[in-house]
């Protein structure tokens, strides 16, 4: 029999924590019935391991008391890494940075590993992500990226699968990913049917239409925090790079290193995202339509706008305002 692993981090957790890891063993305990019914053998022994003896979380409120300690598995085919609370795992106490050499170790001998949302940073942290493609919440993106230079974050993707180490998006898109691991693991109709059970959509490759940008402005550099404020407060008119550089008395080159430095984003990128924000709002809390908003925002070119909405969100204007906007009657 072969063995899937789901962690219990020590401490640095949160009730996200505890939904992911009971969320990825139900599933997975579904997938195995699923498999016997069928007439096979329990394909999976899914225990979940930790390094202290109970984690409490919320004051008390829940307590999850691990089956084992990583110290007694000596050998697994799946790590799961739940969600966690984004802190500097640089600086993580003694338990988890045991779990983090435990993961590496397990990595290094052929262990498949899985990070859910925020999981993300315990798995960069163990330095297996280096040089390698993840997701994360989109919310943490600029945390992330600050953190981990050396890992390609792809915060727009659902869920990755590079090198044997699978990651996912935000919040409880985790279960998306874990049935992805069952297809994987175990067959595609046992995932349908945990999906049917489980009732979660199946094949979802982005978390874009969930995205919210927030302002950049975690940092020290005042020339470009106005930069980012003139975008803000001239959403109607299309600014030219080269012009707000000019405005600001530094050189275009240094200005968008400056820029990105600060920001994470070019000034165009970051333009086109706060256009895209305001457009999103409109759509909705509006009843206006696709021309209106775009004016709105400062575009003229249709199809410009659409091609730049549709990039950032993974969906048409169209399709975004009778997603989020079930009051528009008509187009």
């Amino acid at each position: 029999m072969k063995h899937i692993t789901i962690l219990v981090p020590d401490g640095q957790s949160n009730l996200s924590t505890v939904a992911s890891i009971v969320g990825a063993s139900e599933i997975f305990a579904e997938a195995n019935a699923c498999w016997k019914r069928n007439g096979k053998r329990e394909l999976y022994k899914v225990e979940i391991a930790g390094i202290s003896k109970k984690v409490e979380y919320k004051e008390g409120l829940i307590t999850l008391k691990p089956q084992i300690n990583v110290s007694a598995i000596v050998k697994t085919n799946l790590i799961v890494i739940p969600s966690s609370l984004v802190r500097s795992y640089k600086n993580a106490g003694k338990g988890n940075q045991l779990l983090m050499d435990w993961i590496e170790q397990q990595y290094k001998q052929g262990a498949e590993l899985a990070s859910l949302c925020s999981g993300a940073f315990m798995l960069a942290s163990s330095g297996v992500l280096d040089g390698k493609s993840c997701s994360t919440h989109w919310a943490f993106a600029n945390t992330f990226r600050n953190m981990f230079p050396l890992v390609n974050l792809k915060e727009e993707k659902l869920i990755t699968d590079e090198y044997g180490i699978y990651t996912n998006g935000g919040a409880y898109s985790f279960l998306n990913l874990i049935i992805y691991l069952v297809e994987k693991y175990f067959d595609r109709q046992t995932a349908i049917y945990c999906s049917k059970v489980f009732q979660i959509d199946m094949d979802r490759d982005s978390q874009s239409p969930f995205a919210i940008f927030s302002t950049q402005k975690n940092h020290d550099d005042h020339v470009i925090k106005e930069a980012q404020t003139y975008i803000e407060m001239n959403l109607h008119e299309k600014i030219s790079m080269e012009g707000l550089s000019a405005k600001f008395a530094v050189g275009r080159r240094h200005f968008d290193r400056r820029f990105i430095k600060a920001t994470g984003n070019t000034p165009l990128e970051y333009s086109q995202r706060v256009k895209i924000e305001s457009a999103k709002k409109a759509f909705e809390t509006t009843r206006k339509n696709v021309s209106e908003v775009m004016y709105e925002v400062g575009y003229s070119d249709t199809k410009a706008f659409r091609e730049v909405f549709r990039k950032i969100t993974g969906m048409s204007p169209l399709e975004y305002r009778d997603k989020y906007n079930k009051e528009v009657m008509v187009r």
